[in-house]
């Protein structure tokens, strides 16, 4: 019976360890997120880039006539946008964001609301009367 204990508490704690190490562990550096202004530009790019290749793709396979040729291009061009527009390149962070510090924005609270002072209108029916 000690021993089964045993092995259960190790397992217990380093389950406990290995969540631990991922609480404190940072995901990224700060220096690859991307801005609004990045996640426009990559949009565009993925958006052009698809265009274009599919146009090649299908001038080269209609002047080849090859529907094959025509699909390995396209899935290059989708494959080559993948690379460029997905992982968060440095020079999607141009613009980055300056964000307050949590004292600053305990100074300048949220307002609240105004809850106006009017009289309530009368509600008229869903349905009017129908005439038959």
């Amino acid at each position: 019976m000690k021993g089964k204990m045993r092995r259960f508490s190790a397992a217990r704690a380093s389950t406990a360890s290995f969540r631990g190490a991922c609480l404190r562990r940072q995901p990224f550096p700060a220096t690859f997120e991307m801005d609004w202004q990045g996640q426009k530009l990559a949009e565009q790019l993925m958006q052009i880039m698809l265009v274009a290749f599919a146009a090649v793709a299908f001038i080269t396979g209609y002047i080849m006539g090859s529907f094959q040729m025509m699909l390995i291009i396209y899935a290059a061009g989708v494959v080559l946008t993948t690379l460029i527009t997905v992982p968060n390149w440095p020079f999607f962070n141009r613009h980055p964001l300056k964000w307050l510090d949590p004292i600053e924005t305990e100074r300048h609270p949220k307002p609240q609301p105004v809850t106006s002072k009017k009289k309530p209108t009368k509600q008229h029916p869903k349905f009017p009367c129908i005439l038959y």
